[in-house]
């Protein structure tokens, strides 16, 4: 009887569990920016915090009613902050340094996020209701209008080059010397008008993309985000008004 030698043959292994796939360096945040609501979660945090810088601006712009003294005094403060931790001004350029990367990221993220909008919907709505439209025709304009806003209100306040007075550590008199041309006033109404509309839209966004879904929470939410805007809005129109009229001099 003859023997059968069989070869030993190789055989494929079953499938079973892979091996963890290390992630690379940054994953997770690459991963986060490249999702939507990765985006939606970097406008809202970043808005956030520029909300609060305005909060904080409009409180300190509201001392120029109470004359130069107090003024120019709260920017000596502000340059000052820190020491001796802190060189002379070097507060103030960090806290420049993250309000610039608070708005470039927020700038970035709605851009990208409108690109996206528009390339998930090729064929316009034939039916598109009005107030969506408007509000998101609002936020785009709103934020081209403060980027350019922004250009100039550093021109003027900060580095003094198209400031008539433009002398540092004296905004008391720069601000008056500014406000007192017809055009600086209307750049700054116009502006403020935007961040109104930009705060009354945007926070309440940033509230639903940060998970406050509840009837009730979100009617506060819609007019506190109105009642905010009005404040922010009246506040920075004060000065402007008050140079005006005479009542800052």
């Amino acid at each position: 009887m003859a023997t059968v030698t069989r070869t030993p043959t190789s055989q494929s292994p079953g499938p079973g569990p892979r091996p963890p796939v290390r992630q690379r360096r940054g994953g997770v945040l690459r991963t986060l920016w490249g999702s939507t609501i990765g985006k939606k979660t970097v406008m809202a945090v970043s808005g956030l915090l520029m909300l609060a810088y305005l909060l904080v601006h409009m409180f300190a712009n509201l001392k120029v009613f109470f004359g130069p003294e107090e003024m120019n005094g709260y920017a000596h403060w502000l340059r000052t902050f820190g020491e001796p931790l802190l060189r002379h001004g070097w507060f103030l350029w960090i806290a420049r340094a993250v309000l610039l990367a608070a708005v470039v990221l927020h700038g970035v993220s709605a851009y990208q996020l409108s690109r996206r909008d528009i390339a998930a919907r090729p064929v316009k709505y034939q039916h598109t209701r009005r107030r969506a439209s408007y509000a998101t025709r609002t936020m785009r304009w709103g934020g081209i209008i403060l980027a350019l806003f922004i250009v100039w209100h550093v021109l003027d306040l900060t580095t003094g080059t198209v400031n008539p007075r433009g002398q540092e550590g004296h905004p008391y008199e720069n601000i008056v010397a500014g406000f007192r041309n017809w055009y600086a006033n209307v750049i700054y109404i116009v502006a403020m008008l935007a961040v109104g509309l930009h705060i009354r839209h945007g926070f309440w966004s940033a509230a639903q993309t940060l998970g406050v879904t509840r009837p009730g929470a979100a009617r506060l939410l819609k007019a506190g985000a109105t009642g905010l805007a009005l404040v922010i809005t009246a506040g920075f129109l004060s000065v402007p008004i008050g140079v005006m009229t005479g009542v800052v001099k």
